[in-house]
C-alpha cells in the first residue's frame, strides 16, 4: 500500500493518524481559537490579554473559568442566537447565580447596563457594562427535551434539535457539577417583558446581526453557555444562529466604579465580594 492509500484508510491506525494530522490546521466557524491570543481581539484589547475566543454553533455549548476582573463579550453574530447562561463561584461552586435576587434586590425585572448579577450569597458575580441588544430574558429558563420534542419532533441531547437544559448539563459535567447544580438561567439576546395584563411580551427576533454585550467578572467564575432556541420561540423550525464568545483579562473593579456605586444594593453586593477576598 502506498502512503496516499494509507492516508485515506482511516480504518487503519496509520491512516487515521495521517488523516487527523492533515486536519490539524483546518478552521471552521464554530470552534475555539487556541491560543486565544491568536484571535482578532476586540478594539482596545491586547492579544496577550485574550483568555477565551470561541464561536458556539447552533445547538452548541461551552464553559470556561474566568478570573476576577475578566471581561466577557457575547456577540449575536447573525441575529438569532440565544445564549442561556449559568454562573458559579469558581472557588466554591455551591455559590451560584440567583436570578430572583438579581431582580428583586435591584428593584427591576429587566437587565440593562449598570446592573449586577447576584449570587445566592448576596455577592456581585458579574456587572453588565455594555449592551446594544436590549432583549434579554430572566423569567423563562432554558429549553428542555419535552418542549423541543413537542415543537420539533425531537429534543434529545444528541439529536438534531438539542435543548439548552441538557446542553448546560454537559458543560457542567466538565467541572464535576451535575443535575442538582442546574439553576435558573439568563437567556441573553431573546427578550421577555411583562405586559399590562400580566402576560409575557416576547421579543425573539430574528434581529440585526452583530448585537453584543460586555460583562465584567467580579469574582473568579465558572461561566456556562448553551446556544439553543428560546423555549417559547413559536417557529416550527429549529431556529438559532452562532454565538461568539470573547474574554480578556482586566483590572479588579475600583472603589469609584459607577456600577459599584449605582445604588445602595449594588454597593452592598460589592462590599460582600471585597469582604470575601479579605480572607
Amino acid at each position: 500500500m502506498n502512503p496516499s492509500d494509507t492516508a485515506r484508510d482511516t480504518a487503519r491506525p496509520e491512516g487515521a493518524r495521517a488523516h487527523a494530522r492533515a486536519m490539524g490546521t483546518t478552521r471552521v466557524r464554530a470552534m475555539p481559537t487556541v491560543p486565544a491570543a491568536a484571535a482578532a481581539a476586540p478594539a482596545g484589547v491586547g492579544a496577550a490579554d485574550m483568555v477565551w475566543e470561541e464561536t458556539i454553533a447552533a445547538g452548541g455549548y461551552a464553559a470556561r473559568e474566568l478570573a476576577r476582573g475578566a471581561r466577557l463579550r457575547l456577540e449575536d453574530l447573525d441575529g438569532d442566537a440565544c445564549a442561556s447562561m449559568l454562573v458559579f463561584n469558581a472557588e466554591r461552586p455551591i455559590e451560584r447565580l440567583n436570578i430572583a435576587d438579581t431582580l428583586k434586590v435591584q428593584w427591576n425585572a429587566y437587565l440593562e447596563p449598570g446592573r449586577v448579577l447576584l449570587s445566592d450569597m448576596g455577592r456581585a458575580l458579574l456587572s453588565l457594562l455594555h449592551d446594544d441588544a436590549g432583549t434579554h430574558d430572566a423569567f423563562c429558563g432554558p429549553s428542555n427535551a419535552r418542549d423541543n420534542a413537542a415543537r420539533y419532533g425531537a429534543g434529545e441531547n444528541w439529536g438534531p434539535q438539542p435543548n439548552a437544559r441538557d446542553r448546560l448539563l454537559l458543560a457542567l459535567a466538565k467541572f464535576g457539577l451535575e443535575r442538582r447544580d442546574l439553576h435558573p438561567c439568563i437567556n441573553w439576546f431573546k427578550g421577555t417583558r411583562v405586559g399590562p395584563d400580566g402576560a409575557l411580551v416576547l421579543a425573539l427576533g430574528p434581529f440585526a446581526p452583530g448585537r453584543s454585550l460586555v460583562l465584567r467578572a467580579e469574582m473568579s467564575l465558572i461561566v456556562v453557555l448553551a446556544n439553543c432556541p428560546h423555549r417559547l420561540d413559536p417557529r416550527p423550525d429549529f431556529c438559532v444562529t452562532p454565538l461568539r464568545v470573547s474574554a480578556w483579562r482586566g483590572p479588579v473593579t475600583p472603589a469609584d466604579d459607577p456600577v459599584r456605586n449605582a445604588s445602595p444594593e449594588a454597593l452592598r453586593a460589592f462590599q460582600n465580594v471585597e469582604e470575601y477576598f479579605q480572607r
